[in-house]
This record gives structure tokens, C-alpha cells and sequence, in this order.
């Protein structure tokens, strides 16, 4: 499997704000790759210089094994992408919208094919309503569908779900996975959202400041075998000691105030209650939480932002 995108020792600089600081990664073919970090992390500005928006202060770009500086317009017309809102018309249609950017991108393109695009992303029934009619869920779509008409091989979505109410967020959700196991597509998505991410991408990359805490695959980083089990009881003390007292006590890993946290496989949970219950712990709740949740709070725990973290 080839390397789609090579990102090595990328920085970026606003005077005396450093909004990208050192940051390396790697997309590979065919991934849907998560790239996760609070509002301010440096999401956005990182995708800008992939899409030569702005320039690097420092680093280097590859994608498809080109360098960006040097053959900027042959990789360009292999991707598609929708920054944050996506730009469109809100007096023509979606037709009219789709239309339009395919003629000023110099795409030739049937109408069956432009009708087909709107399909693909759920709009076919309203291809023909003006986009102010539209709700910010099917804006999105929309903008989506903009961003296919090139038939790009890599497609750059930035906070696609952003200000989206439940159906607009699973209706992003169920496009990005089609986009990958039907039609093959890289997807390179930025969220803030952790619990988003866990249900789209193969692989994801978490930032804070501009660096890199943490990259790899989905599947290890939320090892059901490292949740961490936080458990709140009446009596947390005389609660510890019955722990200790028996063969649960290895999973102990710490009481912080009122509640104790163990490290275990999610699946052991129910035995660990039942366990509670017969010994008569008057348990009060019983929360897995992802260690990798977990780790990343620890790490912002300063930053006033950080509950966007747990949506």
C-alpha cells in the first residue's frame, strides 16, 4: 500500500504564534485517516498548506510521491476538498452550484454525471431547490459533491460535522464511509470530536499546539483491554479494601477523590459488577473510559477548550 500523503517536519509561523510546530505523518492509500484536535490545535492550518493555501514556514509536503512545491497543479487535480463551510451560491440550486464549479474548474462533465454526483450524496430528490432551502447538513453534502466532481483520489475534509445537529452529523458519517469502501477514496478528516473520529477512520493522528501527541490505527489505540473503569461508590474507602481483598485487586490503578479507577477489558465489566453487588458495595455508577480519551485530557488539562474533548 502506497503513501498518499508524507508530511515531514512541518511548522508554521504567525509572527510570534507558532500554530504548527514540527509535525510529521503519514496517509496511506485507501485510509480513512482522523485528524483530531481541539479548536486552535492546528488543524486547520496544517490542511491549508496541504492545499497550498498558505505557505510553510518550514518542512515538507509529498502527495502522491510528488513534492508539493513543485507540482502543485498535478496533485491538485487529484483532490478534492471542503474547508470548513463550504463556498456556494445560495440562489441557484444544487445543480446550478455543481454546474457552475465543474465549468470553472474546466471539468467536462455530462449531466447524467453532475446528477449522479448529487445522488451519491443523497441530494438527487432536490437537485433542482434553491441551497437557501437547504439545511447545513445537505449544504455540506452539497459542498461534498463539489469537491467529487474532479473524481479526486484524495479527499481533504475539514470538521465536516462541525454545527450539525444528529442526523447532519450521521448523514456525514455514512458519505465518508461510503466515499472509502465503495468508491476507494483516501478521506483525510479533521474533527475535535474523539467519539467521531473512533467511528470513521482506520487511522488517526491527535495534535495539541501545533504537535503531535500520538498517531496509529484506530483499532489499538481504543484497545478495549486498556479502559479504564471509573467507579464511584457510597463507601469508597471501605470499597478499596473489598478490591484489594480479592482477585480483582490488579486491575486497581488508583482512588482520585471519591472514585476508584481500574484498568481492564471492557468485556470484564459485568463480572466486576456482579462481583460488587454480591459483596454488598452499593455501587452508584460503573464509566468505561477510553485510556487514549484519557491520556489526551491529562495532557490539555489547562486548556479552557478541553471538554469538546467528551461531546
Amino acid at each position: 500500500m502506497s503513501s498518499i500523503i508524507k508530511v515531514n517536519d512541518l511548522s508554521k509561523c504567525f509572527r510570534d504564534l507558532i500554530a504548527v510546530d514540527g509535525l510529521s505523518f503519514s496517509v496511506e492509500e485507501g485510509d480513512v485517516y482522523g485528524f483530531l484536535g481541539q479548536n486552535g490545535a492546528g488543524k486547520s492550518t496544517t490542511i491549508r498548506m496541504l492545499l497550498t493555501l498558505i505557505e510553510p514556514t518550514d518542512g515538507e509536503i509529498e502527495i502522491f510521491g510528488m513534492n508539493l512545491r513543485s507540482h502543485r497543479k498535478e496533485i491538485l487535480r487529484k483532490v478534492g476538498a471542503v474547508i470548513e463551510r463550504p463556498d456556494l451560491y445560495k440562489y441557484l440550486t444544487a445543480f446550478e452550484n455543481i454546474s457552475l464549479f465543474a465549468k470553472m474548474s474546466g471539468i467536462k462533465i455530462t449531466r447524467k454525471q453532475l446528477l449522479e454526483h448529487l445522488d451519491q450524496v443523497g441530494l438527487a430528490e432536490r437537485a433542482y431547490s434553491k441551497v437557501k432551502t437547504y439545511s447545513l447538513g445537505m449544504k455540506q453534502r452539497l459542498g461534498i459533491a463539489v469537491a467529487l466532481v474532479n473524481n479526486p483520489q484524495l479527499v481533504i475534509l475539514d470538521e465536516p460535522t462541525n454545527g450539525l445537529d444528529p442526523q447532519g452529523i450521521a448523514d456525514v458519517r455514512n458519505l465518508i464511509l461510503h466515499l472509502s469502501k465503495n468508491q476507494k477514496r483516501t478521506v483525510f478528516v479533521s474533527s475535535h470530536l474523539l467519539s467521531e473520529i473512533e467511528l470513521i477512520a482506520n487511522r488517526m493522528l491527535i495534535i495539541d499546539r501545533g504537535k503531535k501527541i500520538v498517531e496509529g490505527n484506530v483499532e489499538e489505540l481504543f484497545n478495549t483491554a486498556e479502559m479504564l473503569v471509573e467507579l464511584e461508590t457510597i463507601n469508597p474507602d471501605k470499597t478499596l479494601d473489598v478490591i484489594k481483598d480479592s482477585s480483582w485487586k490488579k486491575y486497581f490503578s488508583k482512588q482520585q477523590h471519591e472514585t476508584i479507577i481500574l484498568k481492564m477489558d471492557k468485556k470484564d465489566i459485568p463480572s466486576f459488577n456482579h462481583f460488587l453487588v454480591t459483596n454488598n458495595v452499593d455501587v452508584l455508577s460503573i464509566k468505561p473510559v477510553h485510556s487514549l480519551e484519557n491520556y489526551f485530557l491529562s495532557l490539555t488539562s489547562a486548556n479552557q477548550h478541553v471538554e469538546a474533548f467528551t461531546n
